[in-house]
Parts: C-alpha cells; sequence; structure tokens
C-alpha cells in the first residue's frame, strides 16, 4: 500500500490528480456529446433523462458505467498482482492512467478537433478517457487519508463539516486534525475547479486535441509518483487522519 502523510511531497500529486479529473471531465462533456469522463454517475444521470425523453441513448453512455466497473476490477488485481511481488503500485498505475490518456489523446489527433461523439472512433476515445479515470480512482484510494481526486460533493460536504470542526471543535487535537483534513480537500477541490476552467477554455478554442493538457498533468503525476532514483516513492506515515484507517 501507498501512504499520504501531510508533507509538501504528496500535495503536488494530490493537486494533479484532482486537476486531471477536473479537465478531462469538462472537455469530454463539452466535445463529446455530454459524456462524463471522470464523474462517471453524471452518466447515469444523461443515460435516464435520454431514455426518459426520447428513448435513445448514445452508445457511450450506455457502456461508459460498465467499462469503468471492469477497469477499477483489473487494477485491483493488477494491485493485488504486484503486492505479492513486493512492487509498490502508485507509480505503475500512474503509468498506466498516463499510456491510457495519452491513446485518447492520440485518437483525438487522428480524428481531428471537432468530430461526431457517436461515431465508432470516438466512443473507443471516449473508453479511453473512463478507463484512465478509472484507474485514477482505483490508486486515490491506495493513498491513505487522501480525498476523492474526482468526486467533488464528498470531498466540499467534508471541507465545510471539517472547517466548522476546525473553528468550532471542543478539543485542541480535534480543531488541528479538522484543519488538516480540510486543507486536504480544499486542495483537490481547488485543483479540479482549475482543471475545468482552463479544460474548458481550451476546449472551446482546440476541440477535442486539448486533451493534450490532461495527458500533460498525468506525465506530471508520474514525475511527482517517482522518487529521485527513478523508484516509487512511497509516503508512508502511521499516524490516523480521520480515526477511520
Amino acid at each position: 500500500m501507498d501512504w499520504v502523510d501531510e508533507s509538501a511531497g504528496s500535495k503536488p500529486l494530490l493537486f494533479a490528480l484532482s486537476l486531471i479529473a477536473g479537465s478531462v471531465d469538462v472537455i469530454g462533456f463539452l466535445g463529446l456529446g455530454g459524456l462524463f469522463i471522470a464523474h462517471i454517475t453524471g452518466n447515469l444521470v444523461v443515460l435516464a433523462a435520454r431514455l426518459v425523453g426520447d428513448g435513445q441513448a448514445p452508445v457511450a453512455h450506455l457502456i461508459s458505467v460498465p467499462v469503468f466497473v471492469l477497469v477499477v476490477t483489473l487494477v485491483k488485481l493488477l494491485v493485488t498482482g504486484l503486492e505479492r511481488m513486493r512492487i509498490p503500485s502508485l507509480l505503475p498505475l500512474l503509468l498506466l492512467q498516463f499510456a491510457l490518456l495519452s491513446a485518447f489523446l492520440a485518437t483525438c489527433i487522428e480524428n481531428g478537433p471537432h468530430v461526431d461523439p457517436d461515431s465508432a472512433n470516438m466512443v473507443v476515445a471516449g473508453m479511453l478517457g473512463v478507463s484512465a479515470m478509472a484507474v485514477q480512482n482505483a490508486l486515490v484510494q491506495l493513498l491513505k487519508g487522501a480525498p476523492s481526486t474526482a468526486v467533488m460533493t464528498t470531498n466540499i460536504t467534508r471541507f465545510v463539516a471539517d472547517l466548522s470542526e476546525a473553528l468550532l471543535g471542543s478539543s485542541t487535537g480535534d480543531r488541528i486534525n479538522a484543519r488538516k483534513r480540510a486543507q486536504r480537500a480544499g486542495l483537490v477541490i481547488a485543483g479540479f475547479f482549475i482543471g475545468c476552467a482552463i479544460g474548458a477554455a481550451c476546449e472551446q478554442a482546440f476541440g477535442l486535441w486539448s486533451i493534450l493538457l490532461p495527458a500533460s498533468g498525468a506525465l506530471i503525476a508520474v514525475v511527482l509518483g517517482t522518487g529521485p532514483r527513478g523508484r516509487p516513492k512511497t509516503i508512508v506515515d502511521k499516524r490516523t487522519f480521520d480515526g477511520r484507517q
């Protein structure tokens, strides 16, 4: 298992992952007919609305959730295998996410910045993006104490609750722990929002070629997940942050 602590080294990685999620989500939504690539539950809402409205739904929306579930399952099997070989899983998963986003970008470059989102090539491209975010969601589960980098509803709820406890907590220890949790949640909320803003601007200017943004972010995440000697950087912290670990 890889652990995340309060050190400065863990924060850029969380920020990069949340920026990737925000940018790829808004680019996919704008360029692929309303497909949510990171916020996968959003596709359930769109799918239900389409089916109730006109009885039709895009193929990408129909298969996005099964694809997401399948990839998360495969990632779990991969992590189990790596653990048996005593190989830290963080860097391999970051590399896998980068490879999937790179394939997504290559498909978009090959087909042009503005294409039919329902074409077979772009459905495949969208599923490459969904797969990349399934990997990210799975790898964040390995970072103990880290908030989700893609689900902002939960993060905002925890941020407000922890901020309230940091200000009004009954004990000094509770206030300190709540402040630390609020800082982590605030960091990924900011990263996601910035990713959305930049991604939306890039999509308007460059279409789907703007997938270069999250792909570049994934490369940066790989660098951040690598130690000074090129080995996976495992950040170990034996303290309990929120009492649930």
